[in-house]
């Protein structure tokens, strides 16, 4: 089974994206530069609005998440984990973390790259605020 959710969101002139745990897309449109793990702002939806079977199949031991990202022709990909412990339950931030701690902001976890570990391509187009990321989260069981 394969499910995907898709998140539209932009740049901010604060964007560093230099955290070496996690990645963040907020639905916030304002930014500090304390938030060194958001890589994108203004998101359509947050976690607490992925469909009810999405939020099921990532909460399976074996589930395979992905997560692409695109912008300005850049693309990553970032591989992690589902876990049973994971709600969905936060309305704002979309959070996924290298390690396996969990939260209501949690979408995935033991990823394989933090915002440290994206193209800094991608980070350094995502400063502009006219950028629009494209956001794919896949999981499969």
């Amino acid at each position: 089974m394969l499910l995907i959710e898709e998140i539209q969101a932009h740049g901010h002139p604060n964007i560093l994206g230099t955290h070496r745990m996690t990645f963040e897309i907020t639905r916030d449109s304002h930014l500090s530069r304390r938030g060194d793990c958001v890589i994108g702002v203004g998101a359509n939806k947050g976690p607490n609005d992925f469909s009810a079977g999405f939020k099921e199949a990532c909460r399976r031991e074996e589930a395979k998440i992905t997560v692409h990202l695109k912008a300005e022709g850049i693309i990553e990909t970032i591989q992690g984990s589902g876990h049973r412990n994971l709600t969905f339950s936060h309305p704002r931030e979309i959070v996924g973390r290298k390690s396996f701690y969990t939260s209501e902001r949690t979408v995935m976890v033991g990823a394989d790259k933090a915002a440290f570990d994206l193209d800094r391509r991608l980070m350094m187009a995502l400063r502009s605020p006219r950028t629009r990321l494209n956001v794919e989260l896949i999981v499969q069981v």
